[in-house]
């Protein structure tokens, strides 16, 4: 495929600045102790959830998982009530039902609420593939699911009933190199996870993950394929959990010599080079992420103001 253009690429990085900015002051939020609920860090994830996200279409629907805000973002799920979200209040996307990304879906935008146990959103979002399918509709249901949810029993029977069915579905695995404090090696003997995928008449490749322009042909060249009727694609996408699986987790257990490789292969990092190669400007760059900043610090301002949900609403939206 062509290379994007450079206001492309620019979009690209406001979008994975905004995601990283708003990774950071959650974190630096929590361990302020002015946090609730669990905060989990999608630190080099970046240039999947972004890349993937800007590659859907505006009637696809997805299913994002905890390392994914960036998809949140790009869909149209305004940050201030993503962190409203985490703080429990009444402006966050649940209403103050929980203090997590957990359910933060709104399929207004396409996005359905992230279900916490994983790879369970597979199955769902088969479902929302096949009603396409079924219905005759252009359109395609993506969801993701990381390097250890595919050694659960569900990653496999989903894919099983889609390699028969054929269904309009794309399946990211963000192979990070951890399953909470279990590395790859002890959790499957082939280190490679898309090979194995072929089997089930799914089609699979393995792209490096931490490039937003590989990551973004690839779901757009996979979403595109399925609309056509082609068949589901798998994706596998190489990055690294750059910290630990959430707030309370210090990841003592990885390697320092794993996280400087991948240091070296950060996405904002290989994004700005390629900027840079385009002519781009740093202070172009720097007045992006100053903008961002900007924004996120209006964005906490505004949900830490916003009230707490009534008590008396507790039974509103509850189904059992």
């Amino acid at each position: 495929m062509a290379d994007l253009s450079t206001d492309r690429l620019l979009e690209f990085y406001r979008w994975m600045s905004l995601t990283r900015t708003f990774d950071d002051k959650l974190l630096n939020h929590w361990k302020q102790g002015r946090g609730v609920g669990g905060a989990f860090s999608q630190r080099g994830h970046e240039a999947i959830s972004v890349g993937v996200g800007l590659a859907l279409g505006p009637d696809d629907v997805v299913a994002p998982l905890h390392r994914d805000l960036g998809t949140y973002l790009v869909r149209g799920m305004a940050p201030e009530r993503i962190f409203a979200n985490m703080l429990g209040k009444a402006s966050g996307v649940t209403g103050g039902r929980d203090a997590n990304l957990h359910g933060n879906g709104d399929l207004s935008l396409g996005i359905i609420g992230f279900i916490s146990h994983l790879p369970q959103a597979l199955p769902v979002t088969l479902g929302v593939a096949m009603s396409f399918k079924h219905r005759r509709e252009p359109r395609v249901a993506v969801t993701f699911v990381g390097d250890g949810g595919t050694t659960a029993g569900a990653f496999h029977e989903t894919l099983n009933m889609a390699g028969v069915w054929q269904p309009p579905l794309v399946v990211i695995v963000e192979n990070n190199q951890y399953a909470y404090s279990t590395p790859l090696d002890q959790q499957m003997r082939y280190p490679d996870i898309a090979p194995k995928i072929v089997c089930y008449g799914v089609s699979a490749v393995t792209i490096e993950g931490n490039e937003v322009e590989d990551v973004y042909h690839a779901a757009v060249a996979a979403i595109e394929r399925a609309r056509a009727g082609e068949g589901p694609t798998v994706i596998e996408a190489k990055t690294m959990r750059m910290l630990g699986h959430a707030i309370h987790d210090g990841a003592e257990y990885v390697p320092a010599e794993l996280l400087e490789h991948w240091r070296q292969r950060d996405p904002l990092l290989l994004l700005r080079r390629r900027l840079a190669s385009a002519g781009v400007d740093e202070s172009t760059i720097a007045e992006i992420d100053h903008e961002t900043a900007a924004r996120m610090d209006r964005v906490i301002a505004a949900a830490e103001a916003a009230p707490l949900p009534d008590p008396r609403t507790v039974f509103e939206g509850v189904f059992a």
